[in-house]
């Protein structure tokens, strides 16, 4: 009993950490992209108060920004990958550095 209970808990965790990466981790990165780009840009987009000089702009925050934006994007195109694959009676594999489609076994 106490074995299937271990069991149960540690998938338990997995599956939590997992729908936090994807759930909310993807929107949080997607949001600190913004900010960054905002960042990056200086001036008004940062937001400061009226009537006075915004900060100078920080290209790196430009370049944080794309970053960010190239790791969602690349999050949204291994789900969807692994949705069509599935549909079509595939799997997607892990086994080497990049991710492959490969038959069910």
């Amino acid at each position: 009993m106490v074995h299937n209970l271990r069991f149960a808990l540690q998938s338990a965790w997995r599956v939590l950490l997992v729908g936090l990466l994807l759930g909310a981790g993807l929107p949080t990165l997607f949001a600190l992209g913004v900010r960054s780009l905002a960042w990056g840009a200086g001036g008004d987009a940062e937001g400061h108060e009226s009537g006075t000089a915004g900060p100078k702009a920080q290209p790196i925050g430009t370049v944080l920004g794309w970053a960010c934006f190239v790791v969602v994007l690349l999050g949204v195109a291994l789900g969807i990958t692994y949705i069509v694959a599935s549909g079509f009676g595939k799997a997607l594999s892990f086994e080497h550095v990049f991710p492959t489609i490969v038959g069910k076994r």
